[in-house]
């Protein structure tokens, strides 16, 4: 009647996710992929909250709008940044340049 008891499981070292970073170079097409992403969600957010209210299928018209407005937004984000980041350069002094 004696029983073996079995092994106590070993702790196992807790692993940080990590994703791999992007070359530099995609900082051209990921910038404004992302910043269209956020901004078509909150321009979208707030139009489809607007025209339809608080109705049962708000999360549903909001993500069906999103869509929609992102497939626009997205390239034409891409189209106008090189003009943005002139206008930009324009405007503000460069790093390191003191008045």
């Amino acid at each position: 009647m004696n029983q073996i008891s079995p092994a106590a499981p070993t702790p196992r070292k807790a692993r940080t996710f990590r994703l791999r970073r992007l070359p530099s170079a995609s900082r051209v097409v990921v910038m404004p992929m992302i910043l269209s992403l956020l901004m078509s969600g909150i321009v979208a957010s707030i139009a489809t909250l607007r025209a339809i209210g608080l109705a049962p299928d708000l999360a549903a018209a909001i993500l069906k709008a999103w869509a929609m407005s992102y497939v626009i937004a997205c390239p034409s984000a891409m189209l106008v940044m090189p003009l943005v980041r002139r206008i930009v350069d324009h405007l503000v002094e460069p790093p390191g340049a003191s008045r």
